[in-house]
């Protein structure tokens, strides 16, 4: 068992026995310790992207527990396991809001998995910080909730105005269709349309534990693109580049974040040289960064992990602006205090890395930045 492993069980058993009373006078807020809760998926085939955002987390709260915390309490992050099931967010997100009472939700891997938590946060006045998502549902100005990344329409528009300008003029794009798989259609048509051009085809899986790959990317070779738009999970989009390959294809294969750039490059092993993906925190190669630095040498002092990602990087960085928002806050914590704190946070400055909301304004990063896999299987810039 990894150092991780055993301190995060100690961490979850402490929380269980210590903390229910006390926590729930104080919204999540004891004289020395603030309780934040997260629903992941720990297990299933997206355990490896809720691990991470999981780990890089913990790396921060970790390192700062260690140095004092905020206002002498320290953070205490307990993380329930939803196997990437909307109805166990559900009732994960019922258990840490109702029951544990957590001061606030952090991290939630995707939209799917962030909608049912929003009736609690309205409800009961949660602050709901960086869920892992850039689907426009999640965008929309909700005074409780606090989006740390650039959205998916940025990402796809950073996509079709790299490529557009080469002459590329045939564009397929392959999406869950759900709403939020929608709205990345609608993001990519709208791209295309300011540059009057259209998808020469279409891929649409309507199953996203068992997508129909085939007939899915049949669809799509059909239009015989130059480059394919991928918008779904690392397993369905690995499968998808292999059976087009395999098939024949030629066009550049693109992913947006969604999927996680590390963990599908790690699915794809040697078939993704070449690939293409979007991403919205800095590269965790990037050491001149100050905060990559920071990051990478607390992944290995905490976490016991030299297997850095985009995702724990951003996770890492996410908590760090949870950290000083509470400590702007002031030691007499409340949660409008804190969620009053943010709203001032216009440009803060995570170490080269900046972050900015305002009242009007809960999404606090448009930075997107295209990365490919190169022979060496490391990620160019």
């Amino acid at each position: 068992m990894t150092s991780i492993s055993k301190w995060t069980i100690a961490l979850a058993l402490a929380c269980s026995v210590a903390l229910p009373g006390a926590a729930t006078a104080q919204q999540g807020v004891t004289r020395g310790s603030i309780l934040i809760g997260q629903s992941a998926p720990l297990s299933g085939g997206n355990a490896a992207f809720g691990t991470d955002i999981r780990d890089g987390a913990l790396a921060y709260f970790r390192k700062l527990n260690e140095a004092g915390g905020v206002h002498g309490r320290k953070i205490e992050l307990v993380t329930l396991d939803d196997g990437n099931v909307v109805q166990r967010a559900d009732e994960n997100t019922r258990l840490l809001v109702e029951q544990r009472d957590v001061f606030a939700l952090f991290g939630y891997a995707s939209a799917t998995l962030s909608r049912p938590a929003l009736p609690y946060v309205e409800k009961h006045r949660v602050p709901f910080l960086a869920p892992f998502t850039g689907a426009d549902p999640m965008r929309v100005y909700n005074r409780h909730v606090f989006n740390m990344r650039a959205s998916y329409a940025d990402e796809l528009e950073k996509i079709v105005d790299y490529f557009a300008p080469l002459g590329i003029t045939r564009f397929a794009i392959v999406h869950y269709d759900d709403a939020v798989g929608r709205e990345n259609l609608t993001a990519v048509d709208r791209a295309l349309k300011k540059r009057n051009l259209t998808a020469v085809s279409v891929g649409a899986f309507k199953d996203r534990a068992k997508p129909d790959i085939g007939a899915g990317m049949n669809a799509v070779l059909k239009g015989n693109p130059d480059v394919v738009i991928f918008t779904t999970l690392f397993k369905a989009t690995a499968d998808s580049i292999r059976y087009a390959r395999t098939n024949g294809s030629g066009a550049f294969m693109v992913s947006n974040s969604f999927p996680g750039a590390s963990q599908l490059a790690k699915e794809l092993g040697g078939d993704g040289v070449g690939l293409v993906v979007a991403t919205v925190a800095p590269p965790f190669a990037r050491v001149a960064m100050p905060v990559v630095a920071e990051y990478r040498a607390a992944m290995e002092k905490y976490a016991g992990r030299k297997d850095f990602s985009f995702t724990s990087v951003e996770a890492y960085i996410s908590a760090k602006l949870v950290a000083e928002a509470l400590r702007r806050a002031g030691p007499k914590l409340t949660r409008e205090d804190f969620m009053q704190a943010l709203n001032g946070m216009s440009a803060f400055d995570a170490g080269g890395y900046t972050i900015g909301f305002a009242p009007n304004n809960h999404n606090g990063s448009s930075f997107v930045e295209l990365t490919i896999i190169g022979r060496d299987l490391q990620f160019k810039h």
